[in-house]
């Protein structure tokens, strides 16, 4: 696949005076060309010798060991270690940061975008597993609303939940456990999820959207890193099983 460089070529500009001691600058014209990059292209040593000590500063932070983990942990619908484990993060580590109780949390299945490996687990796998800085948002979601997200949750293939256990018949879900208990639709639940799906996902959905939220800037991937380091902290390794969580009663 080619890339391209968008490159500026010249740039004209007008004065404006705006008063009688200062003055401010406008972009009139602005004239570009497109070069394509080859693998023929010179590298510039001037621009690599620059680039330099940031790169190698930041391989050095990407390639941090943080946990260890006994298996690889990868994701499958409608449940799987990794979903489980990501869940799980959202929910112990929101807990810490946001200082309450957290009845469910939600992840959805496109959300993450590689594995946790087998073996020692580096910053670089946590960013190549959640490249987007998502944040993580808690809602006060009334039980009707939550069995709602989830029927469509169900609908989409289902995500993973930590805190619920429910069945996936018909597409939607059906026996929800909230914390052991059947979901009560009048109830109001704490609820976890991120900024993104919140707005709305791929889907545009907008069954949370209306919902006001709660949010520390505390970034989904920051949970799950920490997430991990408190394993390692506890001299355990990382690991997470399918725990019947989510049971299709359609297959």
């Amino acid at each position: 696949m080619n890339k391209y460089l968008q490159v500026a070529i010249s740039i004209s500009v007008v004065v404006c005076q705006l008063n009688a001691n200062a003055q401010k600058y406008y972009p009139a014209e602005v004239q570009y060309s497109y070069r394509q990059v080859t693998k023929q292209e010179t590298s510039d040593s001037a621009v690599l010798n620059f680039l330099k000590p940031y790169r190698d500063s930041m391989q050095k932070a990407m390639s941090k060991v943080i946990g260890f983990a006994t298996v690889t942990l990868y994701q499958k619908q409608p449940e799987c270690p990794l979903g489980n484990f990501l869940a799980d993060a959202m929910k112990t580590m929101g807990e810490k940061k946001f200082g309450k109780k957290i009845d469910v949390a939600l992840v959805n299945y496109g959300g993450s975008r590689a594995y946790i490996p087998k073996g020692e687990i580096t910053l670089q796998n946590v960013f190549d597993l959640m490249p987007y800085d998502n944040l993580v948002i808690l809602q006060e979601v009334k039980g009707n609303v939550l069995k709602k997200f989830l029927d469509y949750a169900a609908n989409k293939g289902n995500w993973s939940v930590s805190g619920a256990k429910f069945q996936v018949k018909d597409r939607k879900a059906d026996s929800i456990y909230i914390n052991g208990q059947l979901l009560d639709e009048a109830a109001t639940y704490i609820v976890a999820n991120t900024d993104y799906v919140i707005r709305g996902g791929s889907d545009n959905q907008t069954l949370l959207k209306d919902i006001p939220q709660v949010s520390v800037g505390y970034l989904f991937r920051d949970a799950i890193t920490e997430y991990i380091e408190q394993f390692t902290k506890q001299g355990k390794p990382v690991t997470a099983a399918i725990e019947r969580r989510v049971v299709n009663a359609d297959q």
